[in-house]
């Protein structure tokens, strides 16, 4: 599988599921998802995809050994500050 045919099946899953999760077939687009890091070893391929639509963070794996995708699902849950000073 090259990089871009996973890419592709991420944000297709990503947005699938999140469709199925609103119960609305359009609500998002695999081109409203966005990959933040992605990277390839031998066969496996892991990337970190997000999007506007929903406070989830989404990190797809492939084993490319099995030929399997998997997809982990993480939502936010606070936004903590915290004042560095030197």
């Amino acid at each position: 599988m090259t990089n871009q045919e996973f890419i592709n099946k991420c944000k297709w899953r990503v947005s699938d599921y999140l469709n199925q999760l609103v119960g609305k077939e359009t609500a998002c687009k695999p081109e409203n998802v966005f990959v933040v890091w992605q990277a390839k070893v031998l066969q496996n391929h892991k990337a970190l995809l997000g999007t506007r639509f929903a406070n989830y963070y989404f990190e797809c794996t492939f084993n490319g050994d099995k030929g399997e995708l998997y997809m982990d699902i993480y939502s936010k849950l606070e936004n903590k500050c915290f004042k560095v000073t030197n």
